[in-house]
């Protein structure tokens, strides 16, 4: 369900029907009843939410949402678009409840609504955001955040684009010496691994470099040939279709016109801000390296936006999609 007091719930109700006129899925919501029946009197007041308790009571139908409950009461006092110490902890409890679930194998897949880290804090879980959390449950070191958007509109491939980081959410002073050749390559099988999944071929693999031109043989930095580069040698000799270190302010543009399928980016804002201009509201974000399948949109909280009616819907309906594709056996 995500925090509270942001736009998860009202997002939710009001994809409901949708998920259900071109169904992929049988979907359950994980968080508190109450919440969700509020959204629900608000901007869809035909829609009834009923408590479970276990996902195999799930009687889902286009007028009828069950909700796990795994929020403490008090979730169900926090005011709209507020930092709230209580909206941190129902997102994380519903988080946590969902991950244990797909870790017992009681759900295919999860897709998750926005946290805000600052209230995530505030309730004393000290993490990044849902990428970090879900890792440390799942128990991997190797992973990754990748945002992808399916074929059509300005992407040409016809596998989609799917845009994968080396660092994440830290400070860009940080993400410079986190840039690093096994972190490089750790991404590049990461994204070949999900996009074969998806597409059912190898993906084209684009690797940003870090430098305005790619350092311009070495005027502007040395992290190319001494850091990059290297990562996308070992993975040509693993066989995997890689091309880099490539100019970043050209390489998505190229991506787009359908030259590569995926590209590796070496920090958060160098692959988010491209991708977000080119489709905010229908871009997936998917972590990579887990046991579980996990998707989410990609946008936050939007507290600017939350409860007033204004959510739109078509993020969480592609994230439901990728979510129930990537949860098929291979080769269906």
């Amino acid at each position: 369900m995500g925090d509270p007091a942001g736009i998860g719930p009202e997002t939710i109700v009001r994809a409901w029907r949708a998920q259900y006129d071109k169904p992929c899925c049988r979907p359950l919501v994980i968080g508190h009843p109450e919440v969700l029946a509020r959204a629900a009197r608000q901007f869809e007041p035909s829609l009834t939410v009923e408590a479970i308790d276990d996902p195999a009571d799930a009687r889902a139908s286009r007028d009828l949402l069950p909700c796990l409950a795994a929020c403490a009461a008090e979730a169900a006092e926090v005011p709209p678009a507020v930092i709230d110490r209580r909206g941190g902890q129902a997102a994380y409890d519903a988080l946590v409840a969902a991950a244990r679930l797909a870790l017992a194998g009681k759900i295919d897949a999860l897709t998750t609504a926005p946290l805000h880290k600052s209230a995530l804090h505030l309730a004393g879980h000290h993490y990044p955001g849902h990428t970090e959390l879900l890792a440390e449950l799942c128990g991997v070191d190797r992973f990754a955040m990748m945002l992808f958007l399916g074929p059509g509109g300005p992407v040409r491939s016809p596998h989609g684009l799917a845009i994968v980081h080396v660092t994440l959410h830290m400070s860009l002073r940080d993400a410079l010496d986190a840039v690093q050749t096994p972190a490089i390559l750790t991404k590049i099988r990461l994204v070949d691994e999900v996009m074969r999944r998806l597409s059912g071929v190898a993906p084209r693999i684009g690797v940003c470099a870090l430098n305005p031109h790619a350092g311009e043989e070495g005027l502007f930095g040395d992290e190319e040939s001494s850091i990059i580069r290297p990562a996308v040698e070992q993975a040509l000799a693993e066989g995997f279709n890689a091309v880099g270190p490539l100019p970043a302010d050209t390489l998505i543009a190229r991506a787009c016109q359908g030259e590569f399928d995926a590209v590796v980016a070496m920090y958060h804002d160098q692959g988010h801000i491209a991708i977000k201009l080119l489709a905010m509201h229908r871009a997936v974000n998917v972590t990579l390296g887990l046991p579980i399948v996990r998707t989410s949109v990609a946008h936050g909280t939007a507290f600017d936006l939350a409860w007033q009616g204004r959510s739109e819907t078509s993020g969480i309906l592609a994230a439901l999609d990728v979510a129930a594709r990537l949860s098929r056996p291979a080769g269906q």
